[in-house]
């Protein structure tokens, strides 16, 4: 004998007969339209007991269609193109249309009809739990990872693809050492140690893709069953990019006003006296080449050579306080870094690196100072090219207009040893510096010059390489 769920069906199109097991909602008619079987959860669905349809006409359950014979007519017709829908109706309560099928199963006292529900609107059959578990998954802003005790990738959520930077497809399945497997163990997400116990809550990371850097917020745990057995774990991380972003930009821009204001206070009572310790030293450095006292000579090159710098300084004091003389025009930004290349080259061939330029056709225009604009990308290519001049390397300039956002991005990627995590956070500050002659402030005045044109100024390191992106809203046609 078939279990509730088991029918045998006769197919118009086959000769033989086919045995079936409903998983969804079905329920059960004889040859009147009078319910014979219905699943006790379809029933509580309508507000109803199971007995309390039995023996009952289907239309008294119907709204759409009305008669018995339109939902069997309904089902038959294979060449409409509308999809045939049911609408069930109960003690005050109506069930969303849902896609149905029909099937006609033959028997020795007449036929039954099966009406099988396809689907019922979505989520609508799903628990509570189940629907929280569903909108977990498809969060915005929620990253969710499902392990098995193999380590492996059981499921994985739209946002933790993004993030990750990997397709759900290729990846359900795999060990995340497979998923991983580009990126060195130490930087990895997620470690074997979860499964060991190594649980964490509210923990802090950074994690960059090939093009992105996002700041995480991240709890693990272990799934257990109910003997203490480890089934698997799970990994949450909340995405809070935005949020350190703009927690770090208001902290560095007040550090700026403090400085702009100092800078506009002092830079003229700097200047003035510098100059003229700088006029008597050229005198006296002249002086001092006519008597061969080229010891003395030296000495003064190299106090006229630490003048020039300190000037430098106070030049970039001023442009922190506010750039002066800005003209925002409308620039097209491949004309203005292919009349920086040849400067970039130079320099490159000097450190043994490699320029690499990707254009893209068709641009749209962005309004800023085309002068200031060459500044900040000379000033972060230069930055890279330093970065590799040990052994050195490529340096890859991407341009990439983000028409969702309406914003033009432009990727300055070196492959040198990369910005140690400890660090990536400051590189920003100012007088903040790795170099040995550097001010601290290049960085820093970029970030300004970018910032008064509405754009950002970003970076990602994965401790192998470091990307820089400048991204400005371009000029909407």
């Amino acid at each position: 004998m078939l279990e509730a769920n088991q029918w045998k069906i006769h197919s118009a199109n086959r000769d033989d007969e086919l045995t079936t097991i409903f998983e969804g909602l079905f329920l059960v008619l004889d040859e009147q339209g009078r319910v014979t079987y219905v699943q006790s959860e379809l029933a509580a669905m309508l507000g109803l007991m199971p007995e309390e349809m039995i023996r009952r006409p289907i239309t008294d359950f119907l709204r759409r269609p009305s008669t018995f014979e339109e939902i069997v007519d309904g089902a038959s017709r294979k060449n409409e193109a509308d999809t045939p829908m049911i609408e069930l109706t109960g003690c005050h309560r109506t069930l969303p249309p849902n896609e149905y099928v029909v099937f006609r199963i033959e028997g020795a006292e007449g036929a039954t009809y099966v009406v099988s529900l396809v689907r019922l609107n979505g989520d609508a059959r799903l628990t509570l739990l189940q629907r929280f578990a569903v909108a977990l998954m498809r969060d915005v802003n929620m990253g969710v990872l499902l392990l098995n005790p193999n380590f492996e990738l059981v499921e994985i959520s739209d946002t933790a693809c993004r993030v990750l930077g990997v397709h759900r497809e290729e990846a359900l399945g795999k060990s995340l050492d497979d998923v991983f497997g580009d990126v060195p163990p130490g930087h990895r997400l997620v470690d074997r140690t979860l499964l060991e116990g190594m649980t964490v809550k509210n923990h802090a990371i950074s994690w960059t893709n090939d093009r992105e850097r996002f700041e995480l917020i991240m709890d693990t745990s272990l799934l257990k069953d109910a003997e203490g057995r480890v089934e698997g774990a799970y990994v949450l991380f909340k995405d809070v990019s935005n949020l350190r972003s703009l927690e770090q930009q208001v902290q560095r821009s007040d550090r700026l006003a403090m400085i702009g204001q100092i800078a506009a206070g002092t830079a003229h009572e700097i200047r003035n006296p510098l100059t003229s310790i700088k006029g008597f030293l050229q005198v006296l450095k002249r002086s001092l080449h006519d008597h061969g006292m080229q010891k003395e000579y030296g000495y003064a090159e190299l106090m006229l050579s630490e003048i020039d710098r300190i000037n430098e300084l106070v030049s970039e004091f001023l442009l922190l306080s506010k750039p002066k003389h800005t003209t925002l025009t409308q620039i097209d930004v491949s004309a203005v870094i292919r009349e920086i290349l040849p400067i970039i080259n130079n320099e490159a061939i000097l450190h043994n690196v490699t320029v690499e330029y990707q254009s893209a056709l068709d641009l749209p225009l962005i309004m800023a100072d085309r002068e200031l604009l060459k500044q900040v990308f000379i000033n972060l290519c230069k930055n890279g090219i330093e970065a590799m001049s040990a052994e050195g390397g490529t340096l890859t300039i991407t341009e990439k207009p983000d028409r969702l956002e309406h914003r033009l991005n432009v990727y300055v990627q070196d492959t040198g040893p990369g910005i140690p995590a400890f660090l990536i956070d400051k590189i920003f500050d100012p007088f903040f510096t790795t170099k040995e002659e550097g001010t601290g402030l290049g960085l820093s005045v970029c970030q300004r010059i970018v910032h008064d044109i509405g754009g950002t100024l970003r970076v990602s390191s994965k401790g192998y390489g470091t990307i820089f992106v400048v991204s400005v809203p371009y000029i909407r046609t």
